[in-house]
């Protein structure tokens, strides 16, 4: 190419860059989707890095879907999604965990958990407003919460403390700017899980001092040994919680980019007031599946939850047989083994072991300041995988110390 043609591209992509407005510039690419397209096309490596069930969405809901198709279901729904969707949504939540909603007022079906909380951000957060983050979490909450004007705070949940967010360390974040708690348990990437005990200090604190919850509540089927407890079922929390949920996770329907919000009407429709002018509303097969998902598809889920149970202590119970000290997860799909002995950093051990045992991991610190000296496994992949990928990382091991 000419070298005065090449200049010119350069300059020119420079004034492009320019225009980009400067919060987008300043946030950083994925750091699980680094890794991820580090792998991706090769065969030969095993991938723990994305949180994915290794599970196909159920047949009868797959052929739900295609009989919706045949009969030409192809329209809008309503910008709050598929009444009869919402009815089950809110059926749901009361009897897997207690909480009441109403379904036409307090249910919002999104495109995916991921828009529940963009929209959520955006309709609460004015520029200057603190957003506290337990750390580590999962990495799009502090962009998405940067991207709407907010300030991060972030609150380290220590290994030491079971990864939990103690009424100790909130105390310590907040100040009179504070405006969101953003929680997600059972937790990504830890595993970790918050009791109805561990939640009373949180909620008393959240009360008075006037926070809004954003409650994150993606893997609440996915908790293992004990029964998945809200924030939103204390006392007094209802009101100010905004719970938010899906279908990707437990249901392995990721694909279908179906998630929900449930919460206090005032909240709820301000959250609706933007999603009517971006999204409009979730895809209408997406609606159809998760119907059909919430009304035959629980005996699915549980098989798959059982999968994922034996597949947790097979692995974790691996991991610590090859010398990586490994916190029992409660809940999600994620072990999040400490690397901290080995002398290198998260992000050091997570490039070798992909370039030298084919093994893909997410470097711990992408996740926060609380997630340095680890790395995150996801163990939804079949056990023949697990079982292969702890094979590498003990040769690994056993190379490197």
């Amino acid at each position: 190419m000419d070298k005065h043609k090449r200049f010119q591209q350069q300059d020119h992509s420079a004034l492009l860059s320019d225009l980009i407005a400067p919060r987008v510039r300043e946030i950083a690419p994925s750091g699980i989707r680094a890794f991820f397209d580090l792998s991706a096309g090769n065969n030969e490596i095993i991938s723990l890095g994305v949180g994915e069930p290794d599970f196909t969405t159920p047949e009868h809901i797959r052929a739900a879907c295609i009989r919706a198709l045949e009969r030409g279901e192809t329209s809008y729904t309503p910008n709050a999604g598929l009444p009869e969707l919402r009815e089950e949504i809110a059926r749901y939540q009361q009897e897997s965990f207690g909480l009441s909603y109403q379904p036409m007022e307090e249910v919002l079906v999104t495109v995916g958990s991921s828009e529940a909380l963009d929209l959520a951000l955006r309709a609460f957060t004015a520029p200057g407003d603190e957003v506290i983050i337990p750390s580590p979490s999962y990495i799009a909450y502090s962009p998405i919460a940067y991207l709407n004007g907010g300030t991060l705070v972030e609150v380290e949940a220590t290994e030491e403390q079971g990864f939990k967010l103690t009424a100790e360390a909130l105390l310590r974040a907040i100040t009179p700017r504070s405006k969101l708690l953003m929680v997600n348990f059972p937790n990504n990437p830890t595993g970790a899980v918050m009791s109805y005990e561990d939640w009373l200090p949180i909620a008393e604190i959240v009360k008075a001092h006037n926070l809004i919850v954003l409650s994150d509540e993606i893997y609440a089927e996915l908790t293992y040994d004990s029964r998945h407890v809200s924030i939103a079922s204390l006392p007094g929390m209802k009101e100010r919680t905004i719970v938010i949920s899906g279908f990707s996770k437990a249901f392995a329907m990721t694909g279908w980019r179906v998630g929900y919000a449930c919460g206090n009407r005032e909240l709820l429709s301000a959250m609706l007031k933007i999603h009517q002018y971006t999204a409009m509303c979730a895809p209408v097969l997406g609606q159809i599946a998760a119907i059909e998902s919430l009304r035959h598809g629980l005996p699915d889920k549980n098989t798959m939850k059982e999968c994922f149970r034996q597949r947790r202590s097979l692995f974790v119970e691996g991991l610590r047989s090859i010398g990586l000290h490994c916190h029992e997860p409660q809940g999600a799909f994620y072990a999040f083994p400490s690397i901290k002995h080995t002398g290198m950093t998260s992000e050091e051990f997570a490039l070798r072991l992909l370039q030298e045992a084919g093994v893909a991991a997410v470097p711990g610190h992408v996740f926060g300041m609380g997630g340095e000296g680890h790395l995150r496994c996801s163990y939804a992949a079949s056990t023949a995988k697990l079982t292969e990928a702890l094979e590498r990382m003990e040769g690994f091991m056993k190379v490197k110390m």
